[in-house]
């Protein structure tokens, strides 16, 4: 029996792959997994509960009680979600206490798009189609600024600039997992597109993967 048809699309914040894989998920009709959800969650649940956010075993304990009902709360979609996110992302046992909700979901029967930083290099690295979707610090910084000035955070431009740098220097840099693009992956530069030329063009590199899924 043929297995799932997975798409992963993994990168940096900010970078479009959000969007991308919800596009995506629209246009195959299949689910999509917002695995950084996971990790704000995670976050926010733990300074909730007045935790260590650097505490592996305090972060682990409440990534272990996670489940997806759980995951409906606007407080995890702020500016200060992604940073928590970060932070305990780190934490081995906060990936490994995911990794078996990520994997049920990644197999269900009728596929799915998985949106992360290693979800073609940990989580599926079997996926018949990988991208790795990327932009420039700067862009990027613009981008989740418009964002959350739309949702009403008054926040600074530099200050947005500074904590991409330092979520990817943390990101990239962790023992466990880090944000890294698959050897397959097909490395997608959002800098100098508009979101519907990314998509297309993420359309058109998952068309090509599914055209030799299917004859494989």
């Amino acid at each position: 029996m043929k297995p799932p048809f997975i798409i992963t699309v993994d990168g940096p914040a900010a970078s479009g792959k959000g969007t991308i894989a919800h596009r995506l998920g629209a246009l195959y009709d299949v689910p999509v997994l917002d695995s950084g959800l996971l990790y704000r969650a995670v976050g926010v649940l733990t300074q909730r509960a007045g935790k260590d956010l650097d505490s592996e075993q305090d972060a682990g304990a409440v990534a272990l009680r996670l489940t997806a009902a759980m995951l409906d709360d606007p407080a995890f979609r702020t500016r200060g979600a992604g940073e928590c996110a970060s932070r305990v992302a780190v934490h081995s046992a906060v990936r490994l206490a995911l990794r078996e909700l990520q994997l049920a979901f990644a197999h269900t029967p009728e596929g799915a798009v998985l949106d992360g930083r290693d979800m073609g290099t940990v989580i599926c690295p079997e996926a018949p189609a990988k991208l790795y979707v990327t932009a420039t610090p700067e862009v990027r910084a613009q981008r989740r600024w418009k964002q959350l000035r739309g949702q009403g955070e008054q926040v600074e431009l530099a200050e947005i600039l500074a904590d991409i740098r330092k979520r990817d220097e943390r990101d990239g840099g962790r023992a466990d997992s880090p944000m890294v693009a698959a050897a397959d992956a097909v490395l997608l530069d959002t800098t100098e597109m508009t979101i519907e030329q990314a998509t297309d063009a993420a359309r058109r590199t998952v068309e090509a993967a599914r055209a030799r899924w299917e004859t494989s």
